[in-house]
């Protein structure tokens, strides 16, 4: 094998990765098989899975969790059984972590009511795990289990020619049943439904070109994660780098396909030379490999390797930040500020000892994630994938809310949508009795009175209150009716609460006033 070399590349010829576009050609492959498989559901499916080459005739093609997927664990050995089950349970905490992060807004208030959000789960998810030139249990652990986490009630795997292994992690992760099926037809049953498989709400996972142009399509019907492309790793190195754990961590991602992308930034006076290293501990680790894995990691440098040397941290951060790659890996001094600079990648991993693979197989974090640059908008899967934020809006006290349903009649005549004018305008006069005109036509300060709700403490606060009414020109009087006064100011209907209903105004979703003192807050028991 030819010795392999990082191209260089000047800071300034250094270009935003992007997502290759599909070519045609492949979506319109794929678009045939979803339509086909929509129309004609599982025999379309067992047609193309057959002609692909992902089942023989007449073989089974849904794996159910009861049968063959517990029989698939229990074939294992134990050592492989009790990896799995390890690395799911690290996978399984760090999303319970991050779910917990996303909660319920039971009550937030608005004028005259309240409004909130409820965050649920969706009902069903479409797991898929390429089947490729290696099985891949690990993305069944990484999607599987974190969909489970979340709290989708239904999750299904697809994944092609399955191997023992992928059938056991589909068992540890919790999947209901797999679907021996990959490509486009796996993406259009797990979407459309086909005869046992449901119609999912969300697909995700990585695939080849056929399945990424099959979630492009169904995008929209379903929720997806996102389109897949060929893996990225990016390191950021400097001279306290180690070159041949650097090497090795390109080579990691590169033996993952001939279009992976290994890059190397080098900072420091002496980068070029580290760059040089590097290309050394490359060659020399390419040949300790087996013969196919090196042969698919040197066509990724050959074609796709690009190193850049720079002079400083800050210009690493910024060309790194350009890339927006899918793995990034600092091996810098000062390795936690460099940390907080960088912000676009798909995952970070941080100093010499978080090796890039730990996140491919199950520290926790989750290892599907966005490539092509498009970690400048997205994130990596997660529970967040597989829930939704619904809001709600409930009005109780319709007076107490005249001043936003005003306003949404007027957007409403401004956008030339006169229904919804006359839906606002509708609660507006069932709220109008109160008040001494029903015009809504005009600004509601000109037409109706304001409620004023006050609650009055005890001693020298009460008169610092009338102080300060009177000094922003609101004229009032009080006649004393016992301890219960009764104040009168133009224009103004006033609503006397107790000190101790401060609750009640806040509640009430009212504008006010708001006072305090040292007086008020002993009578409330504060």
């Amino acid at each position: 094998m030819d010795p392999v070399s990082l191209k260089r590349l000047s800071p300034n010829e250094v270009k935003a990765l992007q997502f290759d576009p599909l070519d045609p050609k492949t979506v319109e492959i794929a678009s045939t098989i979803l339509h086909d498989v929509r129309q004609r559901g599982e025999a379309a499916l067992l047609e193309h899975a057959t002609r692909l080459g992902d089942i023989k005739a007449g073989e089974a093609h849904i794996l159910t969790r009861d049968k063959e997927l517990k029989a698939a664990f229990d074939a294992i050995p134990i050592h492989e059984q009790q990896v799995l089950e390890r690395t799911a349970n690290r996978i399984k905490l760090f999303a319970e972590a991050q779910k917990r992060c996303l909660t319920n807004l039971p009550h937030f208030q608005i004028e005259g009511g309240s409004a909130g959000h409820v965050v649920t789960a969706v009902e069903r998810a479409g797991c898929y795990a390429p089947g490729g030139r290696y099985p891949l249990p690990s993305s069944v652990l990484m999607t599987a289990i974190t969909a489970r986490v979340a709290g989708v009630k239904e999750v299904w795997v697809a994944s092609p020619r399955p191997a023992p292994i992928t059938l056991a992690a589909a068992y540890v992760s919790g999947a209901d049943a797999l679907l021996a099926v990959g490509g486009a037809q796996a993406i259009a049953a797990l979407t459309y439904g086909a005869g046992k498989v449901p119609s999912c709400d969300a697909v995700v996972g990585p695939g080849n070109k056929f399945v990424t142009a099959a979630k492009q399509l169904v995008a929209g019907r379903v929720a997806i994660d996102m389109l897949a492309g060929p893996s990225e790793c990016l390191v950021i190195a400097d001279s306290t780098a180690n070159a041949a754990i650097v090497a090795a961590d390109l080579i990691a991602q590169a033996e993952h396909d001939p279009d992976a992308r290994p890059i190397l930034i080098s900072v420091g006076e002496d980068a070029e030379k580290f760059v040089a290293s590097v290309d050394a501990e490359v060659n020399k680790q390419l040949k300790e490999l087996p013969t196919d894995n090196a042969k698919t990691a040197a066509l990724a440098f050959k074609d796709n390797g690009m190193a850049v040397c720079v002079s400083d941290i800050n210009q690493a951060v910024e060309l790194s930040d350009r890339f927006a790659p899918e793995h990034l890996e600092l091996h810098v001094a000062n390795v936690d500020d460099v940390k907080n600079k960088v912000k676009n990648y798909g995952a970070v991993f941080v100093g010499t000892g978080s090796a890039e693979v730990f996140g491919d197989y199950g520290a926790g974090p989750n290892h599907v994630l966005p490539t092509g640059g498009t970690a400048r908008s997205n994130g990596g899967l997660s529970v967040f994938t597989f829930l939704k934020v619904r809001t709600f809006l409930q009005i109780h006290d319709m007076d107490a809310s005249r001043a936003m349903m005003q306003d949404a009649y007027d957007l409403a005549k401004l956008e030339g949508l006169h229904g919804h004018a006359n839906a606002a305008k509708h609660r507006l006069d069932l709220s109008a009795s109160k008040f001494a005109s029903t015009e809504v036509d005009r600004p509601l300060a000109l037409k109706t009175p304001a409620i004023v709700r006050l609650a009055l403490p005890k001693g020298h606060m009460e008169k610092n209150i009338f102080k300060l009414l009177d000094d922003a020109g609101i004229k009032l009087s009080m006649t004393s009716r016992g301890y219960r006064p009764t104040i009168s100011i133009p224009g103004f209907e006033v609503k006397l609460l107790k000190p101790q209903n401060i609750v009640e105004m806040l509640n009430l979703g009212s504008r006010y006033i708001g006072f305090t003192g040292s007086d008020l807050i002993a009578e409330l028991g504060a």
